[in-house]
C-alpha cells in the first residue's frame, strides 16, 4: 500500500530569508519610496520658503475637513480588516463598500479644495508657496486614486467570497496602504499650517 503525501508549497526565497511575505515586502517598499519623495518635497519646501519671496495663504476648509473624512476611512478599513478576520463576510463587504465611499469623498474634497485656492487667488504657477501646495497635494491625491483601486479590488473580491480568515494578505496589504495615506495627508497638512 502507497502513503501518499500531501506537499506544502516551500515559500519563495524571500519569505524565507526575511519571514515576509514577497507581496507585503514589495508594498513596503513602495511606502518607503513614497516617504522618502514626501521627505524630499517637505525639505525642499522648507530650503525655499527660506530665501524668501514666500506668500502666506489660509489652506482651504475642505483641506481641514479631509483630514476627518481620512480617519474615518481609516477607521472603516481596519473594521474591514478585522471582519475579515472573524469572518464576518457581510461586515467586511460593508466597511470596504464605505472605506471607498470615503475615498471618494476625499477625493471630492480635495477637488473643492483646489477650487477653494482658486477663488482665493492661489494659483499653481503663482508664487513658490503656492506651487509647492498644488505639487504635494496633487502627488497624494495620486497616492488616494491608487489606494482607491486597491479598495475597490478587495471589494469585488469580498462579493467573491475571496476575502476571509484564510485569505487576509490582500486586505491586510489595503488596511496598510490606505491607513499610511490616510496618516501622510494629516502629516501633510499639519506641515502646511505650521510651515506657512
Amino acid at each position: 500500500m502507497m502513503i501518499t503525501q500531501v506537499m506544502q508549497p516551500l515559500p519563495s526565497s524571500t519569505e524565507a530569508e526575511t519571514g515576509l511575505n514577497p507581496k507585503r515586502f514589495v508594498l513596503w517598499l513602495m511606502i518607503i519610496a513614497s516617504i522618502m519623495l514626501f521627505a524630499a518635497f517637505t525639505s525642499a519646501y522648507i530650503v525655499r520658503r527660506g530665501e524668501g519671496n514666500w506668500r502666506v495663504f489660509d489652506l482651504p476648509t475642505a483641506f481641514t475637513i479631509n483630514i476627518f473624512v481620512a480617519l474615518a476611512s481609516s477607521l472603516f478599513m481596519q473594521l474591514a480588516y478585522r471582519s475579515a478576520k472573524r469572518d464576518e463576510l457581510e461586515r467586511v463587504k460593508l466597511f470596504t463598500f464605505l472605506t471607498l465611499l470615503a475615498g471618494i469623498a476625499f477625493i471630492a474634497g480635495q477637488w473643492i479644495g483646489w477650487g477653494q485656492l482658486v477663488d482665493n487667488q492661489v494659483f499653481l504657477t503663482g508664487n513658490p508657496s503656492e506651487s509647492f501646495l498644488y505639487v504635494i497635494s496633487a502627488t497624494h491625491f495620486f497616492h488616494v486614486l491608487l489606494g482607491l483601486g486597491f479598495v475597490t479590488a478587495i471589494l469585488i473580491k469580498s462579493y467573491q467570497f475571496k476575502v476571509h480568515r484564510k485569505n487576509i494578505l490582500s486586505i491586510g496589504m489595503c488596511t496598510t496602504f490606505w491607513h499610511f495615506i490616510g496618516a501622510l495627508w494629516i502629516y501633510l497638512y499639519f506641515f502646511f499650517l505650521l510651515n506657512r
